[in-house]
């Protein structure tokens, strides 16, 4: 049976690319468009079985393509794509003949039962139904349904044993989205982040939701590795090649064979050591030291950096050649102030770990603990988050951790010029209001920025006659 052609609209280059590339996987032919134009032009000029658009275009909308479809007596399904939360939107594309529509970030599963669906429909005989969830009564009213999912952060298990936790976030989605789509592929990734992000955990979940997932994985932290013993850690080397090298040693990319090696902090690699790197990405083949032969192998490369590249790049100190083949798509962990929506899971996860760990039962955090950690900036991102949870969990002597327990990095609230300096007779009035509505009332949060214990508070609120 021929493929189905689906012409896939998305300016969005390395997301097209990987959906591209996963519906081919599917089985169907599909025509890659990034602009308007470009999919009218294909829409005309080749036969297709439906399209696939994004909602948003550079030269114009999904909208304004599926209505051109319409007024061209085109039947073919349009299934539309719209950002986390755009239900009017979606509303909107329904009302315009649109078939259905998916929320972005793409769930592949939805992705593929939608497609099936109107694939197998007869075009009088379609009907709309969203991800899941409620309808909404403007859908209804033009005789189609719609409906929006809503992702919780939960912790769960992949098949190959990793404890993971995925945030509700429209940035977290958006990464997960890209950790599904490019996994099953042999494309090399480039994860970018700040300290203490999670960019190895990414590397972990992109090997373990890969074919390569039952092979091993070798994490290499290249910060750590000497300009002398970095060709061998990762090249191996041959018994006498050097002072030390009392006997042969395969290095992490012979280890690895079928599996995945990430190179933690690529940016310290050494000039020499980086040549080396691009011959074994360009031929697949390493030269362990000493050795006048190659050895053929067989890895997925992944790497990750919290240093700027192409900065690097542009003074000479990392090649611009291995940059290109190690970034064929890039991923980018998120800090965590930019996903504060995502804390009270991150807090619950930790909080798990540290029950196990410590022989604890804590049920969990109360309210005010979990509004001061949402204040804080999180320099040391989830690092730091986890090592308070911790330190927290082990000093608890109650069901749940209260604020009382929390200690907050120093100067890291949102409200450091409330918090940094001492109360002031002069001015304590105004700052302990300042606290309160920074805190959105909430006592125990503005006594933990104004650095003094909740009596105190309470004693000053009722001195200056203060009621917020």
């Amino acid at each position: 049976m021929e493929a189905k052609r689906i012409v896939l609209v998305e300016d969005d280059a390395a997301f097209g690319l990987m959906l591209q590339g996963w519906l081919k996987k599917q089985g169907f032919h599909p025509e890659l468009c990034t602009t308007l134009k470009q999919a009218k032009a294909v829409c005309k000029s080749e036969h297709f079985d439906l399209v696939l658009t994004d909602l948003r275009l550079p030269d114009g909308s999904g909208i304004e393509l599926l209505e051109w479809i319409r007024e061209n007596k085109r039947q073919q399904p349009v299934l539309i794509m719209t950002g986390y939360g755009e239900v009017q939107t979606a509303v909107q594309a329904m009302k315009s003949g649109a078939d259905d529509y998916l929320e972005k970030p793409v769930n592949p599963e939805i992705l593929r039962e939608k497609i099936q669906r109107l694939l197998a429909e007869k075009p009088a005989g379609r009907t709309m139904s969203g991800n899941s969830g409620c309808d909404t009564s403007d859908a209804s009213a033009s005789g189609k349904s719609a409906s929006v999912a809503a992702t919780s952060g939960t912790a769960h298990l992949h098949g190959s044993g990793l404890k993971t936790i995925t945030g509700s976030s429209a940035k977290a989605r958006q990464m997960y989205e890209f950790i599904r789509m490019v996994a099953p592929t042999r494309m090399s990734v480039m994860i970018l982040g700040e300290s203490g992000t999670g960019k190895e955990h990414v590397a972990r979940l992109i090997h373990a939701q890969s074919d390569r997932k039952e092979k091993t994985f070798i994490a290499v932290d290249c910060g750590s590795l000497s300009r002398d013993l970095a060709p061998s850690e990762l090249f191996g080397h041959l018994k006498g090649s050097f002072t030390s090298a009392i006997t042969d040693k395969k290095g992490v990319f012979e280890q690895a064979a079928g599996g995945t090696v990430f190179l933690d902090e690529i940016g310290n690699l050494s000039y020499e050591v980086q040549v080396q790197l691009l011959r074994a990405l360009q031929e697949r083949k390493v030269r362990p030291v000493g050795s006048a032969e190659d050895v053929d192998i067989d890895v997925r490369l992944l790497s990750a950096t919290n240093e700027d590249l192409k900065k690097a790049i542009a003074e000479g100190r990392f090649r611009e050649d291995l940059y290109h083949r190690l970034n064929e798509l890039e991923i980018l962990v998120p800090p965590l102030r930019e996903r504060k929506a995502d804390i009270p899971s991150f807090a619950a996860f930790f909080l798990e770990e540290a029950n196990g760990e410590l022989n604890k039962q804590l049920k969990g955090l109360d309210a005010p603990s979990l509004d001061a950690l949402t204040a804080c900036s999180w320099s040391g991102n989830l690092r730091e988050l986890r090592n308070v949870i911790r330190r927290a969990a082990l000093f608890a002597d109650t069901d749940y951790i209260t604020i009382d327990q929390i200690t907050l990095p120093e100067s890291e609230t949102e409200t450091d010029e409330i918090s940094v300096l001492p109360l002031r007779i002069e001015d304590e009035r105004q700052r302990i209001i300042n606290a309160l509505e920074r805190a959105e009332g909430n006592k125990s949060l503005a006594a933990k920025l104004l650095k003094i214990d909740r009596k105190t508070l309470y004693n000053k609120l009722h001195q200056y006659e203060i009621s917020l």
